[in-house]
């Protein structure tokens, strides 16, 4: 017989298999409990909404995310350098945690519409601040560049790292790579770099 903390679990993450690839309006209940096996009523029993599944998914993604940037900021280190192991770190909890880092990416309108999402909100707002920290020190200590705001370098850094992080890796690149690659292309761009000139 299934234990209920195995089947809370069960629910979870059967639910955000389902919020990922359908959206989490286009997935009710019913749906959820189907899949994995009770009746609606009995889900209940585990959630009080679906809302409340949501919460759940996304707060244990946050926390795994804040406890992991703690951890590089504790490493002291240029900003350069901890902006890479952002990057690295970010990968790897969204490789751990796919369908959560879908539902973060694609369900932000959703969590702005309910009250019941405001320690979510909380949390997510924790995550960018620690972006914007690194990138704004490095911008002070001029590694980087002052001319694009740190808000628009962190969007799109964030973007390439949450998108670039879903699935396997490509190419062959192991997670270690593709943080070097992503933080490489940011920092010093995709051009290549000129040969040198020949001494006469």
């Amino acid at each position: 017989m299934t234990e209920p903390r195995d089947r809370r679990e069960l629910i979870v993450s059967t639910a955000a298999e389902m919020f990922a690839r359908k959206g989490i309006r286009s997935t009710t209940v019913r749906e959820i409990a189907d899949a994995v096996g009770v009746l609606s009523g009995s889900l209940y029993h585990y959630f009080g909404s679906k809302d409340d599944i949501v919460r759940e998914i996304l707060m244990s993604f946050l926390d795994a995310i804040r406890a992991s940037y703690a951890e590089v900021l504790s490493h002291g280190g240029d900003a350069a350098r901890t902006l890479r192991e952002v990057v690295l770190v970010s990968l790897l909890v969204g490789r751990q945690q796919p369908d959560a880092t879908a539902i973060y990416q694609n369900e932000l309108r959703y969590l702005r519409e309910s009250p019941q999402f405001k320690e979510v909100l909380a949390a997510a707002a924790d995550v960018q601040r620690v972006w914007l920290e690194v990138i704004e020190r490095g911008v002070t200590d001029g590694a980087f560049r002052d001319d694009i705001a740190p808000r628009i370098f962190h969007r799109m850094i964030r973007d390439a790292v949450w998108l670039s992080g879903r699935g396997h890796p490509d190419a062959g690149y192991s997670t270690e790579q593709l943080a070097d690659a992503i933080t490489a292309v940011f920092l010093d761009g995709f051009s290549a770099r000129p040969a040198a000139t020949a001494q006469a």
